[in-house]
């Protein structure tokens, strides 16, 4: 059986997809589905590692960019519906988090999400993985592979679903994929490249990122795959509003910042890991 938590987060999750129309917040949430503010703040943002806040907003705007580009309404309408009292807030916000203002957003007709429905799993208290959990991924992995990018999609800006799943399938037949599975989910996920030595998607399931599991792909990687190697990735430039954690994740690990740069129109930074004596 699901524990109580995330009986309770998933209640959450599921009332904000029902209103995301709505001016939404963490009391009416909370007593949509009758349970203290103040447990289910903690509960949610110890879970999903992002405010409830956060979230109506990261999954409002998502929706609010998919009718820019794919609908009718005009900006003022789009706003309405996505729980903004004023154009301007919502321009303001919109900017912010996908780096174009809404009307130029709808002409340039690029829709990405940023941040796409969480769906969660029972979590298994005191799980220890190993380096030798993590497996090369074939193709009967992919769709647990492409479950665990939707729920990570908010650190990779300007990801498409289909263009990402021709890369993958090329991965794996380069044998460049890695995966970590428990109890039939896919809870580490790894692309990298032997050319260039760059990790192209590393991604943690939000339940068991407190297991360590970033640190034992680094290590998978740099013990059997790019021993020797210089290892490099981008992600998020410093104070972009966007990010929910991705730098200070890799500087954790040891990465160190290096150029700007400018990926599918994003601007993002390389970073490094340098090699170990």
């Amino acid at each position: 059986m699901k524990s109580k938590k995330i009986i309770h987060i998933e209640a959450a999750i599921d009332f904000i997809e029902n209103h995301l129309n709505e001016k939404l917040g963490l009391e009416t949430v909370a007593e949509a589905v009758h349970y203290s503010k103040y447990h289910l703040h903690r509960m949610f943002t110890e879970t999903v590692g992002m405010t409830i806040h956060d979230y109506i907003s990261r999954r409002q705007l998502t929706e609010a960019a998919k009718l820019l580009v794919f609908g009718e309404k005009s900006i003022m309408e789009i706003a309405f519906s996505c729980g903004y009292e004023s154009q301007q807030a919502f321009t303001s916000v919109f900017k912010m988090m996908y780096k174009l203002p809404p009307a130029q957003y709808r002409e340039h007709g690029q829709f990405y999400p940023l941040q796409l429905k969480f769906t969660l799993h029972r979590k298994a208290e005191n799980i220890k993985f190993a380096l030798e959990d993590i497996r090369l991924a074939d193709m009967a992995d992919i769709p647990a592979w492409m479950e665990l990018v939707k729920m990570v999609i908010d650190g990779y800006p300007h990801l498409k679903e289909e263009e990402y799943l021709d890369k993958l399938k090329c991965s794996i037949e380069k044998r460049e994929a890695l995966i970590l599975m428990f109890e039939g989910i896919a809870v580490g996920i790894m692309a990298f490249s032997y050319e260039s030595g760059s990790i192209e998607f590393i991604g943690v399931h939000l339940q068991y990122r407190s297991c360590g599991i970033s640190r034992l792909f680094l290590d998978k990687l740099m013990k059997e795959y790019l021993p020797g190697r210089v290892i490099s990735t981008t992600t998020y430039r410093e104070n972009d509003k966007a990010d929910t954690g991705y730098r200070n994740e890799l500087k954790k690990l040891g990465f160190a910042e290096r150029e700007l740069l400018m990926e599918f129109g994003y601007p993002t930074q390389r970073f490094v890991l340098p090699i170990k004596e």
